[in-house]
């Protein structure tokens, strides 16, 4: 918790000093190694299996916050995630499990956007699992993995999570991820020809010890019977 603020020469309050502060390291395309997920740099090669993986019938509810709705053919999908891959500005990833049905089949995305070296922080954004990945290990390990590399690798200060104010699952991932809500964005975007307010959630440096602590609790083998559920609650950690 941060104490009374400063006051500078003129009587103003004014923030904490940072201690050496300079523009953190931009994110490159790597792969982060997780126990149940590997974090991958997407490229055309996962296009066929995310297409099996998120655009089926049954998949219409995945798209209902995203820019597009489902698309109906990989061409379609081609697309919409060429233009991820493209992007001077944001670097996608593929999530590709490592147990389950979809072993080693690209299952996911998630993006870091919104990157500033220069302040140090980074948002996670376009998050998709498909229903193979949703409640699973994996898919919180994912998460943390972007985080940790955030965080841990990059020295940066500020994660965040944005998601539109109706999205309850998205709200209740982020909450359940150590994410403090911050605030909402009115009439922040038009989406799909409809308005969008948007929920901002931020994990800081500052928070990151603990946050990440409750994630690896959470994550250890131990924290799993024979079936693979868990026994204590992320949220409880």
């Amino acid at each position: 918790m941060r104490g009374v603020p400063e006051q500078n020469a003129f009587g103003q309050y004014v923030g904490d000093v940072v201690p050496g502060w300079e523009p953190r390291p931009a994110p490159e395309p790597v792969t982060l190694q997780g126990s149940y997920v590997r974090v991958i740099p997407l490229s055309s090669v996962h296009y066929a299996d995310l297409y099996d993986a998120v655009c089926g019938l049954e998949d219409g509810g995945l798209w209902t916050y995203r820019p597009i709705a489902r698309p109906t053919s990989l061409a379609d999908l081609w697309m919409h995630l060429a233009e991820l891959v493209d992007s001077p500005v944001d670097l996608t990833f593929t999530l590709v499990p490592t147990e389950g049905e979809r072993a080693d089949r690209a299952t996911g995305i998630a993006s870091y956007m919104r990157i500033d070296p220069r302040t140090g922080q980074v948002e996670v954004a376009g998050v998709l699992f498909g229903r193979a990945l949703q409640r699973t290990r994996a898919a919180t390990e994912a998460i943390h993995l972007l985080m940790r590399h955030a965080f841990d690798d990059l020295g940066y200060r500020r994660f965040e999570w944005k998601c539109d104010s109706l999205n309850e699952p998205s709200r209740r991932a982020a909450r359940r991820l150590g994410f403090v809500y911050e605030g909402r964005f009115r009439n922040h975007m038009v989406t799909q020809g409809r308005n969008r307010d948007t929920d901002w959630f931020s994990v800081t440096a500052e928070e990151w010890p603990q946050v990440s602590a409750a994630h690896r609790a959470w994550l250890d083998p131990a924290n799993f019977d024979g079936d693979g559920r868990q026994l204590t609650r992320l949220s409880a950690l």
